[in-house]
């Protein structure tokens, strides 16, 4: 079987690229600002697979899995992104959107553990908390 022949010039000639727009609307995914965050726990056996925060001074509000809970958590993931996304697409702000979740606690492994909404003083808090061992 032959080989098709390569053009080595193309590795020399410029790329452009072209925007083709900001992209759907998205809240911030850091904050220095106070937050509230939720607990979001596996529907089956109980563990914390991670936390969504939402702080409205600088618009922002992500979700941050448990770095101990694998890919689980990381799957889980997709879920909460995908509604944040949609409650920003709304124009709702972040503290809606967490209101919304907290109305409607249930993901696809996990869900929003009932009574856990608490305050942070900031999104690395949050970070730090999904980073610490229980």
């Amino acid at each position: 079987m032959t080989e098709p022949t390569r053009n080595p010039a193309r590795r020399d000639q410029d790329v452009h690229f072209h925007s083709v727009g900001e992209g759907p609307p998205r809240y911030h995914t850091r904050t220095d600002k106070p937050v509230q965050y939720v607990t979001v726990v596996d529907k089956t056996g109980g563990a914390v697979l991670g936390y969504v925060w939402a702080g409205d001074e600088d618009d922002a509000a992500a979700w941050v899995p448990r770095d101990d809970a694998g890919g689980r958590a990381l799957a889980e993931g997709g879920h909460w992104h995908a509604r944040l996304r949609g409650a920003k697409e709304r124009g709702l702000l972040p503290s809606q959107a967490l209101a919304e979740l907290l109305a409607s606690p249930e993901g696809n492994r996990g869900r929003v553990l009932p009574g856990s909404l608490a305050d942070a003083p900031n999104s690395d808090a949050v970070d730090a908390l999904a980073a610490s061992d229980f």
